[in-house]
């Protein structure tokens, strides 16, 4: 089915006729005799005596003539100097100017928009997740889908019985071949998208829901509404080898930073930690590295900066409205920005130094961002419910959003992707449209 594309208008300013707009008389001063102009007002006037003798009559008119040529004009234009020759040598003082970075054109509106009828519509959760094998995996209700990126086909993976669901929370591993899928009767059930079979279940961790999962190679970190972090070596049998406990209410984000040593956990306790992996052993650990408790609100929006280390940006929820920035070496708060709306998510640009944020009431938007100066580049608008959930593409340049208002947009945030050398074959499992999920044209 063609997809949705919306051309974009451009919108220019027009001038002003006023004054402002009008150009100021500047004479050319190189070009004035101001000595001459002087006598002309000043010693013409005077009577002039009369000469009578005819040899003194012509002698003073041939002086006149000699000294005051091309002196009728007091004020004069010349024409337009011509332009210099642009040399080559780097010595000469008349240089080609240093290009200028052609600012990127941003799109308002979504490239794609899909149906999602029946996802939750709950903030601690975490349902959505774009894997490195470009296949975007979402959980409505008791089912989740994935949605092959590169041949545009989904498919269901699985439908979890109705005493065990719904699904709380997915997370791919690293490589982008297994989900991990957390469920409101605290169980996490491993499945294997290529052959859409069920590796593992992983039990006795939590006593409650597990809404939020992060893995750091085969270590499945998995956070519940028992305010526990359970890390979970997915290949022995008895899979608990540590915890974390910090957080006294539930735990609805994580985020291992890019080295996977330290481990950024966000609880609707308003505090985020950060914990060293190297602590983590057998025994449970309450020691972490740093306890973060500037938020005022739930704090599920965590996102480690992929271009300088130890930077970690927050986000709490509507009683913060804050994204805050901090170094996780020093423990500073590096600096805090007001948004005007709850905070659901972020996202930092894998080629710029930029930050996208989703936000709830009442602009429902995405909202990018120019690091560090936290000026905004950009609003994106088209959700009508809070913008609960974000993952990115691949390729970084992709963004799929999802809402409470039962609809996927997918946006071209940041950049156009390089162009394609060969066509990825879709896998068997991805050849089916979604079975309740209508694509949409808007």
């Amino acid at each position: 089915m063609a997809q949705a594309w919306f051309p974009l208008e451009e919108h220019f300013l027009p001038r002003k006729l006023s004054k402002e707009n009008l150009d100021r008389f500047i004479p050319n001063r190189s070009a004035m005799d101001f000595d001459y102009a002087h006598y002309a007002l000043t010693e013409g006037r005077k009577p002039k005596v009369e000469v009578t003798s005819a040899s003194r009559k012509a002698y003073m008119n041939q002086l006149a003539e000699t000294m005051n040529q091309n002196r009728t004009r007091i004020l004069a234009f010349r024409n337009k100097p011509k332009a210099l020759l642009h040399s080559n040598h780097s010595d000469s003082p008349y240089q080609q100017p240093k290009s200028v970075k052609r600012r990127r054109y941003i799109p308002q509106n979504s490239e794609k928009i899909l149906d999602a009828p029946g996802i939750v519509d709950d903030f601690y959760l975490n349902l959505l997740d774009w894997g490195s094998s470009n296949v975007l995996a979402l959980a409505l209700g008791h089912s989740v889908y994935l949605r092959d990126a590169s041949s545009d086909s989904t498919s269901m993976l699985v439908t979890i019985d109705e005493e065990k669901g719904p699904v709380t929370s997915i997370n791919w591993t690293e490589d982008g071949c297994n989900l991990a899928v957390g469920l409101n009767n605290s169980e996490v059930q491993i499945w294997d998208s290529a052959s859409n079979s069920q590796l593992r279940t992983l039990r006795g961790g939590h006593q409650t829901r597990v809404g939020s999962l992060a893995w750091n190679n085969h270590i499945l970190t998995t956070g519940g509404m028992d305010g526990k972090i359970i890390n979970n070596d997915v290949r022995i049998r008895s899979s608990i080898v540590g915890s974390y406990l910090g957080h006294t209410d539930e735990v609805c984000g994580l985020k291992w930073s890019e080295s996977g040593q330290q481990l950024a956990s966000g609880g609707d306790d308003n505090v985020v930690h950060i914990w060293d992996r190297s602590l983590a052993s057998s025994n449970s650990t309450r020691q972490s590295l740093h306890r973060f408790e500037e938020h005022t609100a739930a704090t599920k929006a965590l996102a480690w900066c992929p271009f300088q280390a130890n930077l970690l940006a927050t986000g709490g929820g509507v009683g913060d409205r804050t994204i805050k920035f901090w170094n996780t070496h020093t423990g500073a708060c590096l600096n805090s920005i007001e948004t005007g709306s709850q905070v659901c998510s972020l996202l930092w640009s894998k080629s710029e130094r930029e930050l996208l944020s989703s936000h709830g009431f009442t602009q429902n938007q995405l909202t990018l961002w120019k690091y560090p100066s936290m000026l905004k580049m950009a609003e994106l608008n088209g959700h009508t419910s809070r913008v609960l959930y974000m993952s990115q593409s691949p390729d970084g340049c992709t963004v799929a959003s999802a809402a409470g208002d039962e609809t996927l947009r997918l946006w071209n945030v940041f950049g156009v992707p390089p162009p394609k050398t060969t066509k990825k074959a879709a896998p068997d499992a991805y050849l089916q449209i979604f079975s309740h999920v209508n694509y949409c044209i808007r």
